[in-house]
């Protein structure tokens, strides 16, 4: 004979026991076990925790927070500190007012006395926080009931209690109140204005911010953006790693040139070669003297130091000497040198009160050098003559230049736009000279040599 479950069981194939289970709950079993002490309700208070992710979005609890991770290095000796403090206090206590009876309804019973080491620590750290301490030192004045498991003389019942207890309880409450418990707050705060007040201090929110402002510029992670939107992305980047928001156009633009990133054949920099440029400016890290020995000599430290750095890694941050890559450098160098071109004529312009034409300040200029040289002044006319340099010199020497760089490099950026403004009348000029900035600046020096010594001849 089968019972009910056995048959129920043999007739359905195993499918009663999938709806009992089914029909049970398994967190209602674990809440009903008689060794569950905590409800499982009790775990769904973590869901505050989420709050955390709040973190990320602002920048100055990530600071505030940050600067208190790097207080907690220096945390431990305020700790020890305290430690040795309330250790000294402890002892002396047990010693001088262990011996007070515990009498309930007065400050000195059962749960606040110096009978034990512990017990002392704890009514030392009540005292410290300032709660009845002065009665608690009243408690322990002399005249007070002895202990009966104390051993004391007959007729001394009431000799417990020493009058050290006005100055052992001041001392320590002032120690605890004004000073010890101060140097938590004294040293997180040190270490707040010290990382805040210093722009030169790099730390990890910097890195958080550059990533976050270099999304925008490469939406699809290919770790590269375009050569253009570098000076753009440096600007809203804050100091120390980017440049601000105030700073000038052509400010920036000097900064780049020092920095001196590489650049792809495509017209784009990537984000490592950025990246390592910026902390080594804001760092001064091998930035002065000859560009290409530091180089080397940061390619051998960083190789002895990292010794699993990849060679293609660091040849992407710092190009071997040899190579003769175009750099953002350069690149906007040309763009220097065209502003102060533009300046120079613009000057011009507004002393002469109209563009003045090559013949008549040529003729002006060679004038002024034939009076010097009545005078009798022949140094002075060769300084003079050296840095002579018409209008028309200049002109033809861009020009020439822009049709030599463009036959030779112009596939190399293509068309794009001046970050400066440009004049309607140079255009042309600008558009040629834009394509490769160390070659056109050569082309200008050679032009002008040349100029240079056919005027001398004819002086």
């Amino acid at each position: 004979m089968l019972s009910v479950p056995q048959a129920a069981l043999a007739s359905s194939g195993g499918l009663y026991c999938l709806h009992v289970l089914q029909a049970v709950d398994p967190m209602q079993a674990i809440a009903s076990s008689e060794n569950m002490s905590v409800s499982v309700t009790f775990f769904r208070l973590f869901r505050v925790m989420r709050l955390v992710k709040l973190l990320n979005r602002s920048e100055g609890i990530r600071n505030l927070l940050w600067t208190f991770i790097k207080s907690l290095q220096a945390l431990p000796y305020v700790a020890l500190l305290i430690l040795m403090l309330f250790f000294i206090y402890a002892v002396v206590g047990m010693q001088i007012f262990g011996k007070i009876a515990l009498v309930d309804g007065t400050y000195v019973n059962r749960n606040n006395n110096f009978q034990t080491f512990l017990q002392a620590v704890l009514l030392l750290f009540r005292c410290a926080t300032g709660e009845a301490w002065h009665e608690v030192m009243l408690a322990c004045m002399y005249g007070k009931k002895c202990d009966p498991k104390s051993d004391y003389l007959p007729g001394e019942e009431y000799t417990c209690g020493s009058n050290f207890a006005i100055i052992y309880f001041m001392s320590f409450y002032m120690l605890c109140a004004f000073l010890i418990i101060n140097l938590f707050v004294a040293v997180i705060m040190d270490n707040f204005d010290y990382l805040t007040r210093d722009w030169s201090i790099l730390g990890p929110q910097h890195l958080d911010e550059f990533k976050k402002i270099w999304a925008e510029y490469d939406p699809e992670a290919t770790g590269r953006i375009k050569h253009l939107d570098v000076v753009t992305l440096l600007r809203r980047i804050p100091p120390p790693l980017g440049f601000g928001k105030f700073c000038p156009h052509r400010i920036a633009c000097k900064r780049l040139v020092s920095m001196n990133m590489p650049l792809n054949s495509d017209g784009t920099v990537t984000f490592n070669a950025t990246l390592f440029a910026l902390v080594r400016t804001a760092l001064k890290i091998k930035t002065e003297g000859n560009f290409e020995q530091a180089n080397e000599e940061l390619r051998g430290i960083i190789k002895k130091i990292w010794k699993r750095t990849s060679m293609k890694l660091l040849d992407q941050v710092i190009p071997p000497i040899g190579d003769d890559e175009v750099t953002v450098g350069k690149f906007y160098a040309t763009f220097l040198i065209q502003d102060y071109f533009r300046k120079l004529k613009k000057r011009q312009e507004e002393y002469y009160g109209f563009r003045p034409t090559k013949k008549s300040a040529t003729h002006e200029i060679q004038a002024g050098l034939r009076n010097i040289e009545e005078e009798g002044v022949p140094e002075l006319h060769r300084a003079i003559s050296g840095d002579l340099v018409t209008e028309e010199e200049i002109d033809r020497a861009i020009d020439e230049a822009g049709e030599s760089i463009y036959r030779r490099q112009g596939s190399l950026f293509g068309n794009h736009s001046d970050p400066f403004s440009v004049e309607s009348e140079i255009a042309d000029a600008t558009q040629a000279a834009s394509q490769r900035p160390l070659q056109m600046a050569e082309g200008v020096n050679n032009n002008i040599t040349n100029s240079h010594a056919s005027h001398s001849l004819y002086q």
